[in-house]
């Protein structure tokens, strides 16, 4: 994967696949550390999957004999010096902590953020997403659910909410002086 946010793609529609009714996008900077924390309250795995998914060779979608996702962004992590760790309970949902140091050189590039969540959350309006970046003492949290109070009856699949989100998210990504 060319750059983070389609890893962050990823993992958001694995949780949506698990049929997660809620998915959390935590992202930290802080110092020469970027993190991403993904939490939700899918069907979960039992201890055998999540030491599976790491295997590229492994899969539980049947459209396809690999699953590359966590594998390649495990290997984006490990050449910066940090990490992937999955836990996970049956019933209750999976946790995806990604840690990475922010200015290595192997760091891919972020790509397109307010874009990505953007069209996370308004193509999957099923799912309630609450994204959140921290960078040391600031932060700007985006939960779907208010923004779906405020739309009311005006359908949040629509290209101009997508829009108007992308815009909004860039704009407050901005104010926070994020280095990616």
């Amino acid at each position: 994967m060319k750059d983070l946010s389609m890893h962050i793609t990823d993992i958001v529609q694995n949780s949506v696949r698990a049929k997660a009714k809620l998915v959390e996008l935590i992202i930290n900077e802080t110092g020469d550390q970027l993190s991403f924390t993904f939490v939700d309250d899918g069907c979960g795995m039992d201890e055998e999957t999540v030491k599976k998914v790491s295997d590229p060779f492994y899969t539980s979608r049947t459209t396809r004999k690999v699953g590359l996702g966590i594998p390649l962004f495990t290997q984006s992590a490990e050449q910066t010096g940090g990490e992937l760790k999955i836990s996970s309970t049956i019933g209750k949902g999976t946790t995806v902590e990604v840690r990475l140091g922010l200015n290595h050189i192997d760091r891919p590039p972020m790509g397109d953020l307010p874009s990505t969540v953007a069209m996370l959350i308004t193509g999957n309006p099923e799912t309630e997403m609450i994204f959140t970046y921290n960078k040391e003492e600031e932060k700007f949290v985006l939960d779907s659910r208010e923004v779906k109070e405020i739309l009311g009856d005006v359908d949040i699949r629509l290209p101009q909410v997508t829009s108007f989100l992308k815009e909004m998210i860039a704009e407050n990504l901005k104010e926070l002086n994020t280095t990616i």
